[in-house]
């Protein structure tokens, strides 16, 4: 058999054969490598034929772009400071970080191998006892929790499990960018329902309502979910008793499913207090509670949620998970279970870790908004979580230069081009009919060094000035 140039790639591989495609000039098979080759003419032309026939999968069309590959590639290019993207620069607590490398060192071979697919047994028991006590009754571990993959994949499971093609779930917004994708990919139809301002100038999240008739209005025979997000992500309002009953009595009303993301549990701020869905009458049978170690312990790499709800509900999701991923990574699961443990343990005092996070988290905030009000850049206070929206609808810049997309894309491009500062556009989170409610705000994130802070805090400013030496 003759040297050719299909028999160099299907016998040696791709990187073999376009090595020995540059070499062919100077070697003395050059003939067998010709780009006229018969050999070479006959394989592209097949290659090129199975290729094409290589489609994504139905269920991947209409995927929205995703906001975040443009902007942190963005921000890294500028290098501006990061105030986009929603994780700390700053380690977790040591403890944590002490547990997982005993976790992986000291602690037996075991800790090592696969654990239990639907959590790890230490992690699961102090889970139910720790929710158990948030929602005044015994939790089941081995039925009634299930640890994910991050919240999103307790997203992920539930939206999966429970939409059928063609069913329709209503989205609560602002929200996270990423409902909208796995509501599409289960073949489910959103159905977005906004928040909105009481009035232009509202400088707090509490002032930000949901409309009951509106919300009624989304409800159909198809509708078969709800999720709703509280504190909500970005805009950080901490939905109020009658807001969520509001919901609860629909999703009775129309016996559908609420998914109730509460990541954001230990972040509230100015005697809010946060208030879970599946506490209200009636509602534990059809609420699925979503929670995030990352968010817990300020470590978002390590990649750990869970599930908490009814037994007929997990085991739907528990179907998804044992044919997706299986089981998580049994050291961090061990390393989050003595975290939480310890912070059970002293949870009335102000060495517990969410108490302190929310206290550091109050001044970060603070700090943020005195910043941004020194800039001009009006801040929406959050009543929870850890990011701020600020007004830009009132600011006169050229924005002619700075791509196309709504308002809110082409100013966050320009303060990172310009200014070094990287921010997200609030109209992101909501969907196409509501976009420009959201096309008024960016939002920044405060949970970071005092430093990072400061120092945007500081160029902001000074661009303020600037601009108004410039009008």
């Amino acid at each position: 058999m003759p040297l050719s140039l299909p028999n160099v790639a299907v016998t040696f591989g791709m990187p073999l054969f376009t090595h020995a495609f540059r070499l062919a000039k100077s070697s003395r098979v050059s003939h067998f490598f010709k780009p006229t080759s018969p050999y070479l003419l006959r394989y592209l032309s097949s290659t090129s034929k199975k290729m094409t026939s290589l489609k994504a999968a139905d269920r991947l069309s209409g995927q929205p772009g995703s906001v975040w590959v443009e902007f942190i590639a963005l921000a890294n290019e500028t290098k501006s400071i990061n105030l986009g993207q929603g994780f700390p620069n700053f380690a977790p607590p040591d403890n944590i970080v002490t547990d997982l490398v005993e976790a992986t060192t000291n602690s037996g071979p075991l800790m090592n191998q696969y654990t239990r697919a639907g959590g790890h047994p230490r992690l699961v028991k102090i889970v139910s006892e720790m929710y158990g006590e948030y929602f005044n009754r015994k939790i089941d571990p081995m039925t009634e929790v299930l640890v994910s993959v991050g919240a999103y994949g307790s997203l992920y499971y539930a939206l999966m499990s429970h939409v059928n093609p063609g069913d329709e779930v209503i989205i609560i917004e602002p929200s996270f960018d990423s409902y909208e994708p796995v509501v599409l990919m289960a073949g489910g139809k959103p159905r977005h329902v906004p928040l909105r301002p009481a009035r232009d100038d509202v400088e707090s999240t509490a002032d930000w309502k949901l409309d009951k008739a509106e919300l009624e209005a989304a409800f159909t025979e198809k509708t078969k979910a709800i999720v709703v997000n509280s504190p909500n992500n970005p805009l950080g309002k901490v939905f109020t008793y009658e807001e969520l009953e509001t919901v609860a009595d629909l999703c009775k009303k129309y016996d559908i499913l609420c998914i109730s993301d509460e990541v954001y549990e230990h972040m509230v701020y100015d005697g809010n207090k946060h208030l879970r869905m599946a506490n209200l009458p009636d509602m534990l049978e059809r609420t699925i509670s979503i929670f995030s170690a990352g968010k817990i312990f300020s470590a978002t790499g390590w990649k750990l949620g869970w599930s908490i709800g009814p037994p007929h509900l997990i085991k739907n999701m528990m179907t998804i998970h044992q044919n997706c991923v299986f089981t998580c990574a049994t050291p961090l699961q061990e390393a989050v279970a003595r975290g939480l443990e310890l912070e059970m343990s002293r949870r009335d005092t102000p060495e517990c870790f969410f108490n302190s996070t929310v206290s550091a988290l109050d001044a970060k905030r603070t700090k943020m908004e005195k910043w941004l009000r020194e800039a001009n850049l009006s801040p929406m206070v959050p009543e929870g979580g850890y990011f701020m929206l600020a007004r830009i609808d009132d600011k006169d810049v050229d924005l002619s230069g700075f791509g196309d997309g709504p308002r809110d894309y082409k100013f966050v491009r320009y303060l990172m081009k310009t200014q070094g500062v990287a921010t997200i556009p609030c109209s992101a989170f909501f969907g196409p009919a509501h976009k420009d409610i959201g096309e008024k705000y960016i939002r920044f994130c405060f949970i970071k060094e005092d430093e990072t802070i400061d120092a945007a805090g500081q160029r902001l400013v000074e661009w303020s000035k600037t601009l108004q030496k410039s009008t």
